[in-house]
């Protein structure tokens, strides 16, 4: 298995869109990754259509050093994780230490809120294109953008090439 030992944190708050939660813990753990739901405390959250997903961590309780990546879905998951300081500094010091920080959807709301999107090169929803942009970013409409360690993704029909850029860059291949 191409990610055996290797641990993913995966954001999670009420409102997340379906697919761009589990596609991801799915497909991760298929190679081997552990993949732990973290949100801003450890409860059970409701999808967009009222499906469950567990937080295994509170925000305040997980460290950077403890992952080697930190995906965040999409849906409307992503205004409320950038409202906890605990999340958007877990992403934060994810991303300074050069680990593999993934945003699908809206969740480039989440990597504006950290502060890290100066001069990087992503994709979104379309919709959130100008906020990524005032954040400093270069905005391209294709189904992945990876820039080193920054990955991110438009909708949930580019989940495979978003999880197959996952796995690669988590798996030390460079993009």
């Amino acid at each position: 298995m191409k990610l055996s030992g290797k641990r993913v944190a995966l954001l999670v708050a009420d409102l997340y869109q379906e697919l761009e939660f589990w596609y991801p813990f799915y497909r991760l753990q298929e190679e081997g990754a552990e993949v732990v739901p973290v949100g801003s405390e450890a409860r059970v959250y409701k999808s967009k259509l009222g499906y469950p997903a567990e937080a295994r961590l509170a925000g305040k309780e997980a460290k950077a050093d403890d992952f080697d990546g930190i995906v965040i879905p999409g849906g409307y998951a992503p205004d409320l994780i950038r409202r906890d300081d605990a999340l958007i500094g877990l992403v934060r010091e994810a991303y300074g230490q050069g680990k593999v920080v993934a945003a699908i959807c809206h969740a480039g709301w989440v990597l504006a809120s950290a502060g890290i999107l100066q001069g990087r090169r992503v994709t979104s929803v379309s919709s959130i294109k100008d906020d990524l942009r005032n954040a400093g970013a270069e905005w391209i409409d294709q189904e992945v953008v990876r820039d080193g360690n920054l990955i991110t993704s438009r909708i949930p029909i580019d989940l495979p090439a978003f999880c197959k850029a996952i796995i690669e860059a988590l798996g030390g291949q460079k993009g």
